[in-house]
């Protein structure tokens, strides 16, 4: 029996998150496994008066290519993702992999290689992004292999994934206007500050916020969403952070990394499990040892650890930091290759300083800051 939140996850996808409207260029990307989902988001898109482009992506491609590839092959791009990337008006991307770790046997060199000649790709798409010349979003359809990461059945998965999104309420796109002004006050204040300070066990890092712009998030660049976040000074950055979550990256997955920074550079990394991953990411290029987003995740329709970066880092009560390329929109300079969040649980014994004063204890703000 088809699940009707399908009709209303392309609904939200289409009607909030990207606007569609007359004549977009809309590129829906995927895999077979979301195919309900892509053939109702190709509907909604055609009732909206939009041109719906899909693009489904073929099981074992990429690691057939990280495998097998020559560096040629490796840094070859194809036409269409050239076209794709200057021409679309809206790109809805739906993650929904049968396997989560399938690359876990390849060379990082090849990864980081792959990574490099394609970052150009994703520069201009973040770069029209900014300018409003594109409208994107991310989101995840629920799968076994994602459900087996989170430790859950398929069911209960799929009704985390889409309490998370709101879309288990009568109206999600009225929960996500709600969500969005409270977002909107916390990044108007936070752009008052000029300096975090973050303590928990484990961690203790500064990070230098001034002049930069905090970016509510409210379901219309990732789904579900719910955070703010900015680009901190690029050589700011200073002390310690253990991340408590596990942290998956282009098909691998690394346990208890621990990041050392210096004039806002990472020193000492390590972790238990994929140091070797680690420190070739960090190795990838010059901006890669530095923080290119400092983020407060805030949507407490997530409480749950999933091994999805996706619904990990909108956690309510944790904050994380992306090694590597900084949001343009945000004000941060860092240029890389790499984007990699990394989630710090603060749930437990916590706080965090803005310039000195105490404005985050345990997971939440004091009340009536913002």
């Amino acid at each position: 029996m088809p699940d009707p939140r399908h009709e209303r996850f392309a609904q939200v996808l289409v009607d909030y998150s990207t606007s569609v409207g007359e004549g977009d260029l809309v590129l829906i990307e995927s895999t077979p496994l979301a195919r309900p989902l892509v053939s109702a988001l190709y509907r909604r898109v055609v009732q909206a008066g939009g041109h719906p482009e899909v693009r489904i992506g073929v099981e074992g491609a990429a690691e057939a290519l990280l495998a097998g590839g020559n560096d040629e092959q490796l840094a070859w791009i194809s036409p269409r993702l050239r076209g794709d990337a200057k021409e679309a008006n809206v790109r809805i991307a739906i993650e929904a992999e049968s396997n989560t770790r399938g690359l876990t046997g390849i060379d990082p060199a090849r990864q980081a290689l792959f990574a490099r000649s394609r970052s150009h790709l994703r520069d201009l798409t973040m770069e029209r992004a900014a300018a409003g010349e594109l409208r994107r979003v991310v989101t995840a359809f629920p799968t076994n292999a994602s459900a087996q990461d989170a430790e859950m059945s398929l069911a209960d998965y799929e009704d985390f994934v889409y309490r998370a999104g709101f879309l288990d309420d009568d109206n999600p796109v009225t929960s996500w206007q709600a969500l969005g002004e409270k977002l909107a006050r916390l990044a108007e204040w936070l752009g008052t500050k000029k300096e975090l300070r973050v303590v928990t066990e484990g961690t203790d890092l500064t990070v230098g916020v001034e002049g930069r712009t905090w970016i509510p998030c409210d379901g219309k660049e990732n789904f579900p969403d719910g955070e703010v976040f900015t680009g901190p000074v690029e050589t700011s950055v200073e002390g310690h952070v253990r991340f408590s979550f596990p942290a998956p990256h282009a098909g691998r997955l690394v346990r208890d990394i621990e990041l050392r920074f210096e004039a806002g550079e990472v020193v000492e990394a390590h972790a238990s499990e994929g140091e070797d991953f680690l420190r070739e990411m960090l190795a990838m290029d010059e901006g890669a040892k530095r923080l290119g987003e400092f983020a407060f995740g805030m949507n407490d329709s997530v409480q749950e650890f999933t091994g999805h970066t996706l619904f990990d880092e909108k956690l309510g009560g944790t904050v994380h930091m992306a090694l590597g390329k900084a949001y343009p929109e945000s004000g941060g300079k860092n240029e890389s290759a790499l984007h990699w969040d990394l989630v710090c649980d603060l749930r437990g014994e916590s706080e965090v300083h803005a310039d000195g004063e105490l404005v985050y204890r345990n997971g939440e703000f004091l009340p009536d800051l913002f």
